[in-house]
């Protein structure tokens, strides 16, 4: 029974790791008022009659902390990549001067900000839904072999055990929540 314990908070701390890499994800996509490629990671371009990621159609730099430079592999596909751009509706006007499409991150306002912070933590709280789905789960199966005959001070034990895994999970997320809003309030 030691094993089966072993193998499910194995699996529970697999599904918070998931739940983690899926809030870094997403918080990547929330910009800080830095230009930063990755906040282009979500956009499709039709180019070639097939629907493809921008950074697979493109080289995409920060010449500067306000400017993202996207230098297509192919320059046929300038007029697709501005057009995908802003059909992405991600607030931002492309710039197409033949050779670059440029993008200006323009700075963010208090209440942008203040929007952007929220935002966050709605992320994080999806998150921690996340973690409290993987205890309820590792709760479930601990009862379920409670009945099967595991005694009360191993199931007692197991259950400390898996809230000491989700305590620290929640820890990770409150740091992660905590460095992301204080990127986005720094002016």
């Amino acid at each position: 029974m030691q094993e089966e314990i072993q193998m499910m908070l194995d699996e529970a701390r697999e599904s918070m790791d998931k739940a983690i890499e899926h809030l870094i994800n997403q918080l990547t996509k929330i910009r800080a008022g830095k230009a930063n490629p990755s906040m282009l990671n979500s956009i499709m371009v039709e180019a070639y009659g097939v629907m493809s990621p921008l950074n697979q159609l493109a080289s995409i730099t920060t010449p500067d902390g306000r400017t993202l430079s996207i230098q297509p592999f192919d320059k046929s596909t300038l007029q697709d990549i501005e057009k995908g751009i802003l059909q992405a509706n991600i607030g931002l006007t492309p710039q197409n001067d033949g050779e670059f499409v440029r993008l200006n991150i323009p700075p963010l306002t208090e209440e942008r900000r203040k929007e952007m912070v929220k935002q966050t933590k709605g992320e994080g709280e999806d998150a921690k839904i996340s973690l409290r789905s993987a205890r309820k789960e590792a709760m479930d199966f601990i009862k379920a072999l409670e009945k099967d005959g595991l005694s009360e001070d191993m199931a007692k034990n197991s259950e400390e055990d898996v809230q000491k895994v989700v305590n620290e999970y929640t820890q990770k997320i409150e740091s992660i929540l905590s460095n992301k809003e204080t990127e986005i309030m720094t002016v």
